[in-house]
């Protein structure tokens, strides 16, 4: 099947015009997507839910809205079908996308100011680098003083911003930011396809990424809105590349479509992953550069020497130079620090985790699920259409990215690191997803061809796929449901539990918060906090002295000698030896610490990483006597279960 378009212009448009054109939809989709999002979480946030993880109250709404939701997506492909209201079906497909995300995700955690995952482990880290941007737009680490970002600050960056305009805390714009941006993800994915392939074909791919996005990356959020445009990007980088023109093509538009404008877009892309995501832009360049490598091979084999050849290699480096500057944006501070003289230290081990799924290969199309079935279309359709399809090339080569970078991962463990592939399991799904929404639509064709295009059997057939995608939209909050109880049993940053019961050791944070501007300054961002409970930097932009753990420690803040600095810190004997080695560090030392209680002295609980085992973290105590801070030059406050030290001006 080729896909041909929903209307030919007679003549042939500028390049120019279209990149307008698509610019122009791609803006109009994403002031759509922000009205639908921030409508949808001002009306959820008017009403006083019960907390998802106690009552089906909210479930049933969530259903009722990802119903109608769905219908308006369906409607939109029926109108773009019929070629009726063309513009409005366009319009309404961007509303309902935006939609179904809002609802999916938002409608569940109506009655938390938290996220999916609430405030823990990951969720911790992310919330901490949105709270510092949200501070001050300087491209800052998260955690420590006077060093610039290792993790891109791109999509964190955006928030902290907007936040900002909001007047909102970091922590609070977390939830309703995130479920934005992965909104206006998802209806920009729908522009794109709709460029690439015909427009109703573009509603189903983009619906079905979208749902599984949802139910398997949408904890991260940063990553989903990389991976709702992955699928897309990728067609449009094979169209750059591929020398094969001529009937095979199924972009929408035909040539005009391939070329250099698809080698900037795609540029832009891989830009604006490196500003996001470093591992999903590792595995983007990865495909783009598979791709080159066919192209090359494919343009040799049809030009009879590698001169052919050259075209292709010139738009990869054009692709690359534009990806590269686009990076700068966020990786040029960092870049200058190495370039200055700061080497990373030994302390960088993001990388250092290998838990069960990042061991095996994943074989989704085998599962016995809707995901599984999906993913197994998708599989037949990139076999069967991979001579054919221009998308099917697409899309199989991003699959063979993704197994070869699990592989690549597996073997990189005996050198002692991993590249972390089970992260990609989301990309996996996600490719072989809308190669299943294509599959469906070729499938369906064929049935309704062999049965002499019945009427009854397209109905049928129909029915199917849309009950297909209620059933796995109404479960999704199901798969998410751990991630949703996070959301509502950690304690938010005004000291409350969303599930009503009693706060855990963060309902303190805000006295802690009082005792450190009254003694220090209000100025939270001018001073450095020693603290174990670190989520209290995700709540208040101090900086901290030591990171949660290494694996989210900029490597250029050498954790491993910080952690063994705090040990030596501990067997002093009196304060001023403590303040001589504070004086004799080459970082900043702390203004201030906030121990834990203990019968035994003040306590710090650290972490060092143990990897290759699993888990990949220890945690152990460190004991402060009492004594060492039974000096004038310290102020000693208990708050609850915590002692918070502050060192005097000048001391």
């Amino acid at each position: 099947m080729t896909d041909a378009p929903v209307s030919s212009p007679a003549l042939p448009v500028a390049p120019f015009r279209r990149i307008a054109a698509t610019a122009g939809a791609m803006v109009a989709a994403v002031v759509v997507a922000v009205l639908v999002s921030s409508v949808g979480l001002f009306a959820f946030g008017r009403v006083q839910w019960p907390a998802f993880n106690s009552s089906n109250v909210t479930q049933a709404v969530t259903t009722v809205m990802q119903v109608a939701a769905l219908a308006a997506l369906g409607l939109s492909i029926f109108l773009l079908r019929r070629r009726k209201f063309v513009r409005g079906a366009r319009v309404l497909s961007w509303a309902a996308l935006s939609g179904l995300v809002t609802a999916t995700l938002g409608m569940p955690l109506a009655a938390t100011r938290l996220y999916l995952h609430g405030i823990s482990v990951d969720q911790e880290f992310r919330t901490e680098f949105l709270t510092r941007l949200t501070d001050s737009p300087a491209l800052r680490d998260m955690t420590y003083a006077d060093l610039p970002p290792f993790y891109p600050a791109g999509w964190f960056w955006i928030g902290g911003r907007v936040a900002n305009v909001l007047g909102m805390d970091g922590w609070e714009a977390f939830k309703p930011y995130a479920i934005a941006s992965i909104a206006v993800a998802a209806v920009l994915a729908l522009v794109l396809w709709s460029e690439l392939v015909r427009s109703d074909l573009a509603v189903l791919a983009a619906t079905a990424a979208t749902a599984i996005v949802l139910a398997y990356g949408s904890p991260e959020p940063y990553g989903a809105v990389i991976a709702l445009l992955l699928p897309p990007a990728l067609v449009l980088a094979w169209g750059a590349l591929s020398p094969v023109r001529g009937p095979g093509d199924d972009g929408r538009r035909g040539h005009g479509r391939q070329g250099w404008g698809a080698a900037v877009g795609t540029g832009v892309f891989l830009g604006v992953a490196a500003t996001f995501y470093t591992l999903y832009l590792g595995l983007a360049a990865f495909a783009v550069t598979v791709m080159a490598v066919a192209a090359a091979i494919l343009a040799r084999r049809s030009g009879g020497s590698w001169r052919a050849a050259l075209p292709v290699l010139t738009k990869f480096a054009a692709i690359a130079a534009i990806a590269m500057l686009i990076a700068l944006i966020v990786w040029a501070p960092f870049l200058a620090e190495v370039l200055g003289g700061n080497s990373p230290s030994g302390s960088g081990t993001a990388t250092h985790y290998l838990p069960e799924a990042g061991a095996r290969l994943p074989l989704p199309m085998f599962h016995a699920s809707l995901v599984g079935l999906l993913c197994l279309l998708g599989t037949v359709w990139l076999i069967g259409r991979a001579t054919s399809s221009r998308r099917a090339q697409a899309l199989g080569l991003g699959v063979v990215a993704v197994y070869l970078w699990y592989l690549a991962s597996m073997a990189f463990t005996v050198l002692g690191n991993t590249l972390l592939a089970f992260r990609l399991e989301v990309i996996l799904l996600v490719l072989l997803g809308a190669a299943g929404a294509f599959a469906f639509v070729d499938f369906s064709r064929w049935i309704s061809l062999a049965t002499s295009d019945n009427p009854r059997v397209r109905t049928v057939l129909v029915a199917v796929g849309a009950l297909g995608a209620l059933a796995f939209a109404q479960n999704i909050p199901q798969v998410l449901t751990n991630e949703i109880n996070l959301a509502y049993s950690d304690t938010d940053g005004n000291g409350e539990r969303a599930e009503q019961r009693p706060p855990g050791a963060a309902s303190y944070f805000g006295e802690v918060d009082d005792v450190l501007t009254s003694q220090l300054g209000p100025e939270r961002s001018d001073w450095v906090v020693l603290t174990a409970d670190t989520s209290f930097l995700a709540y208040y932009p101090y900086f901290g002295f030591q990171a949660l753990t290494s694996h989210y420690a900029n490597p250029l803040a050498d954790f491993a000698a910080r952690a063994a600095a705090i040990e030596s810190w501990a067997e002093l004997g009196s304060a001023d030896e403590l303040i001589a080695a504070w004086d004799e560090l080459p970082w900043r030392a702390p203004d201030a610490i906030v121990f834990r209680q203990s019968a035994e002295g003040y306590t710090l609980r650290l972490a060092e990483d143990v990897y290759p085992n699993d888990p990949n973290v220890r945690r152990y105590t460190v004991t402060f006597p009492e004594e060492l801070f039974d000096d004038p030059r310290f102020a000693v406050t208990e708050v609850g279960p915590f002692v918070v030290v502050t060192r005097a001006a000048g001391a």
